[in-house]
């Protein structure tokens, strides 16, 4: 009996998932890494592996997009970032696509539940996907587990459900994006600056997909979805790894986005992050950082927290978290049928060869 070859795969950008993804491809003997994109001609040319860290594996990163295209793989692992990557991603999704290539992105969270997408940008997904014959899957830790597939898994246990709430509870000092800390979240500023977060409308390019699929998931219509956002300001200057944030500016957020069902709150997801544990005591806490806590209030009520790492390394591993969720998910893509498919039409994208 003929073994399967390995799954052909590109890695697109070695920032932190993208760097992550090449180490968890290479180790694997059911993928094989064909390429590397970057965007810095400091990076074209250089071994792929020296890029992550495990050193030479004769593959050289190239910023020629025509070049990896045309090797033809059958998966491309999509992490490119920046602030505005995901209008930027489409046209590279629909260029892949209808290339025939697969491909699982963490670039796009609205991508999560591909309905809740913008109309314009899914149909031409949409069409690009049927023309190519290939597949897109969207996922992360947050949005693309914690509040939509994990809500639906625990759901599987209710008799009647009144209300759900999913919590990230994180502190961010140690995130290092000072574009996405600052001037996206609001940290670091005073209470008169407004974020990106706190415009109408912009938490639910994120999670307004995953609060969708859970609504669709159990059935429910929305009558619509609205947003909270609050900050504190610390006390002191902290330093943290996306700057300084000085005394008097914000070192605290909670935000909430909102799907309303028959008039009441009834799917919400919760966002509590510092800059450091102690501010806003009267918040929502947890025994240690970076918990992820699902409350179902029915019959019976569920509680559930999901942690990854321990309270140092929470924000590191759980980017080792958000990569394994599309890089286990390849082989799964790579078969599904034509689309912009979920994590509701695919199985349960377990690790294969992780068990060693």
């Amino acid at each position: 009996m003929t073994a399967e070859r390995p799954l052909r795969v590109v890695v697109w950008s070695t920032g932190w998932v993208g760097t992550l993804a090449i180490r968890a491809i290479h180790e694997r003997p059911d993928l094989e890494l064909v390429g590397v994109w970057v965007h810095s001609p400091e990076k074209d040319g250089r071994d792929a592996g020296e890029l992550a860290g495990i050193g030479p594996i004769g593959i050289a990163a190239t910023t020629d997009r025509a070049a990896l295209l045309d090797l033809a793989p059958d998966c491309i692992c999509y992490a490119a970032s920046g602030p505005e990557r995901d209008a930027a991603a489409v046209p590279d999704y629909e260029e892949m696509l209808a290339r025939g290539c697969n491909v699982v992105t963490v670039s796009s969270p609205g991508l999560v539940f591909p309905p809740a997408y913008p109309d314009g940008a899914r149909e031409r997904l949409a069409r690009a996907a049927a023309a190519g014959g290939a597949s897109l899957y969207a996922s992360g830790i947050e949005p693309g587990f914690a509040g939509d597939q994990l809500v639906l898994t625990l759901a599987t246990q209710s008799a009647t459900i009144r209300s759900i709430r999913t919590q990230e509870l994180f502190c961010y000092d140690r995130y290092p994006v000072t574009f996405m800390m600052f001037e996206v979240f609001g940290f670091g500023q005073p209470l008169d600056h407004t974020p990106l977060m706190s415009l109408e409308g912009a938490q639910r390019v994120a999670w307004e997909p995953p609060v969708r699929m859970v609504a669709h998931g159990l059935g429910v219509t929305l009558d619509g979805i609205r947003e909270t956002y609050e900050r504190r300001v610390t006390d002191r200057t902290l330093q943290v790894a996306s700057g300084v944030i000085e005394a008097g500016t914000v070192g605290a957020i909670r935000m909430e986005t909102i799907g309303v069902v028959d008039g009441r709150d009834a799917i919400v997801i919760e966002h509590i992050n510092r800059m450091a544990p102690d501010l806003a005591p009267d918040w929502p806490t947890a025994e240690r950082d970076g918990v992820y806590r699902i409350l179902i209030e029915g019959d019976p009520d569920i509680s559930c927290e999901m942690a990854v790492g321990t309270g140092e390394t929470a924000q590191d591993v759980g980017m080792v978290a958000t990569t394994s969720r599309i890089v286990n998910a390849i082989p799964f893509v790579v078969a599904a049928p034509p689309g912009l498919v979920s994590s509701l039409d695919l199985p349960l994208t377990l690790p294969r060869h992780a068990l060693r």
